[in-house]
């Protein structure tokens, strides 16, 4: 096999590109996972992840994918029997239902067409129903990485709080989490779900939970079972900067460098950038005639789009023919959307120039695919990323003016 000159582009949706100072950051010497020097890292961590979450909460960080703190989140607030209300917006909402089920919960599952997020009046409905108050939690996947759709999650937690229930509010930010807006604290959440490969810009390996003082209460009371992902073992050492056991020490060493990172940016400008870019992305898809999966546009995703080729066109095969042609890796459908959508990821360390390549490399590959559509998609993006270059220039005078 040949040497695929220069670099390769990794557009899945996560785990996504690691910026070089964070590789840099992660290559120093481990250090004592008992000693002073680790404590203050850790600390000056653990207080830097609240911006993030936007929360004056508890965070624990779980050496573990997003997959377990999906656990740890179910075994901290939640007993054997108890109800979990969740919906179907895509694979990962139905993943984190199968662990519930596995965990001796009763799981109502809500359908969807994976076109859709959490519908806030069909929650509501379901809750003012339950006048017993059977249902102990509600989880949500904020952002569904498989479908390119978002959840709208003010609506949700008013949604909640018309309809008077006492549920817990369980939020998956694992696609969404330092990419685009999220308010632990404003909206009511009582554990949020993190990990460390999409927005947080690092590899795989760490994840999180941040805990409301409502789940604080409920873990007193959880009697399913938790060792490894006991929140208390976890916080009591964490008060002087320590583990309960041995942490992934060169991941914080990458932590502590992407929180500076996202810091410097200012998180409003990086909210700004993944919508800027989701909406090129979007218009590109149009330009080529294509359909993007999401079907409301107060549910676009900014970190991801999924595009549905047309019938009878394997989106697989687009997908290998990109990757052998231009090096560069798309995300595959999953489960019901599997052969039917690629996903464009654009979200993380990112730029407007990185996106014109990306899409350059998505319309060769339909052509080389043989895919049916127009051309213009790169050119749609590039004149929408010129125009609000153009504004912000032109804002930036007047400021200074």
């Amino acid at each position: 096999m040949s040497y695929p000159s220069g670099r390769h582009f990794l557009q899945i949706p996560g785990p996504t590109n690691v910026p070089e100072r964070v590789l840099r950051a992660m290559s120093r010497p481990t250090i004592d996972h008992r000693g002073l020097e680790f404590a203050k890292l850790a600390l000056e961590i653990l207080e830097g992840l609240k911006e993030v979450f936007r929360t004056s909460g508890q965070i624990v960080i779980f050496p573990a994918s997003g997959s377990g703190a999906w656990e740890a989140a179910l075994v901290n607030t939640l007993s054997p029997g108890d109800t979990v209300l969740m919906f179907e917006t895509g694979q990962f909402a139905t993943l984190w239902q199968e662990m519930a089920g596995k965990l001796a919960l009763d799981v109502r599952f809500v359908p969807g067409d994976w076109r859709h997020g959490v519908d806030p009046d069909a929650l509501e409905t379901v809750l003012r129903e339950d006048r017993g108050h059977q249902i102990k939690a509600v989880g949500v996947v904020h952002n569904e990485t498989s479908t390119g759709i978002a959840s709208r999650m003010r609506e949700i937690r008013k949604a909640m709080d018309r309809a008077g229930h006492p549920a817990l509010l369980m939020v998956d930010s694992i696609s969404s989490l330092g990419s685009m807006e999220y308010e632990h604290d404003e909206w009511g959440v009582d554990v949020t779900i993190a990990g460390s490969q999409k927005g947080l810009m690092l590899p795989p390996g760490l994840s999180f939970n941040a805990i409301s003082d409502k789940a604080l209460a409920a873990n007193k009371t959880a009697r399913l079972a938790r060792s490894y992902w006991d929140w208390q073992a976890m916080m009591t050492p964490n008060r002087s900067g320590f583990f309960p056991y041995t942490p992934a020490t060169n991941l914080l060493y990458g932590l502590q460098e992407s929180l500076a990172m996202l810091r410097a940016e200012g998180l409003e400008n990086v909210f700004a950038r993944h919508a800027r870019h989701g909406e090129a992305t979007r218009l590109a898809v149009r330009a080529w005639g294509l359909e993007v999966l999401a079907l409301n546009p107060a549910e676009y995703s900014a970190s991801s789009t999924a595009v549905l080729v047309p019938q009878g066109i394997n989106a697989d095969e687009v997908r290998k023919i990109i990757l052998e042609n231009f090096n560069m890796a798309l995300g595959n459908g999953l489960n019901k959307v599997a052969g039917k959508v690629f996903r464009i990821g654009h979200l993380g360390d990112f730029n407007d120039l990185m996106l014109a390549g990306t899409l350059s490399g998505v319309e060769m590959g339909l052509e080389l695919a043989g895919v049916p559509h127009q051309t213009g998609g790169v050119q749609a993006a590039l004149e929408y990323l010129t125009q609000v270059a153009q504004e912000a220039r032109a804002h930036a005078a007047f400021q200074h003016a």
